[in-house]
């Protein structure tokens, strides 16, 4: 999964794709390098971000999807297309738009009407784990069992999107790593990643230039390439059905030659 944040403040490319034209030319780099997925966003959710307002968060990124979809049918290209919110009238309006996938930082628990909707939509689900919200969630975070807390949490959103008639089959979880956690949490999470397994449902895993990397050898989120492919391997190693990252070339070449040296 490649991402493409349409934001002016995202922790790491906040800005630099904040026009259709560059949104879509990036969109179509990270298809050419390998990207299965593109996961577009119109907010920021790194740590201390403040909240978008719908209209603005649907002007940010419905004409880049409508855009990439009439562009890719010229290179005769059908990509997955996933909408980054935690709004259900963004995920509405990006999937009508056509986004395949809505992939919500707040496992559809931001707003009570989400369940319904993405029942709705009928549409694949990516269902992460937070503590605390964007604006607060690094503001001492704490746990008495990481794994054991986050896997919990999940199973239970698993149940309830069940229950509101969303397919199961549609549902993939994501730890949530950065997302209100601690550094020995993070590492924690990576330790433990095949428990999850237990759970039935594919796992996403977004650790791309986050600041555990920097927490453990000082970079900063442009200096973070190495850390990240080495959280995208050991990820895939212990499980993980998608990694979504940044450097998407550098990872697809990681990914094949592990799997090279996987199969001998």
């Amino acid at each position: 999964m490649g991402i493409l944040n349409v934001t002016p403040d995202s922790f790491s490319d906040g800005g630099h794709y904040d026009s259709y034209d560059l949104a879509v030319k990036q969109a179509l780099a990270l298809l050419d390098e390998g990207a299965d997925i593109i996961d577009i966003g119109g907010e920021s959710t790194r740590p201390g971000a403040d909240e978008v307002d719908i209209k603005e968060e649907v002007r940010r990124t419905v004409p880049v999807i409508m855009a990439l979809r009439e562009a890719t049918r010229d290179y005769d290209i059908d990509p997955v297309i996933s909408i980054d919110t935690r709004k259900p009238e963004v995920a509405e309006a990006a999937i009508l738009a056509g986004s395949d996938i809505w992939n919500d930082v707040s496992g559809l628990t931001f707003d009570a009407r989400s369940e319904t909707m993405a029942a709705e939509l009928a549409c694949p689900v990516i269902l992460m784990h937070a503590q605390g919200r964007p604006e607060d969630m690094q503001d001492n975070p704490h746990y008495e069992n990481t794994v054991g807390e986050i896997r919990d949490w999940l199973a239970k959103r698993i149940d309830a999107c069940d229950f509101a008639g969303i397919e199961r089959s549609n549902i993939t979880i994501d730890p949530g790593i950065g997302f209100g956690k601690r550094l020995e949490d993070n590492l924690a999470i990576f330790n433990q990643l095949e428990s999850f397994k237990t759970l039935g449902c594919p796992i996403l895993m977004g650790a791309s230039r986050k600041s555990f990397i920097g927490r453990i050898d000082g970079s900063t989120s442009d200096d973070r390439v190495g850390g990240s492919l080495a959280a995208a391997l050991w990820s895939a190693a212990k499980g993980a059905d998608i990694v979504r990252v940044h450097d998407v070339s550098e990872t697809v070449q990681a990914l094949r030659v592990w799997e090279a040296m996987a199969d001998g």
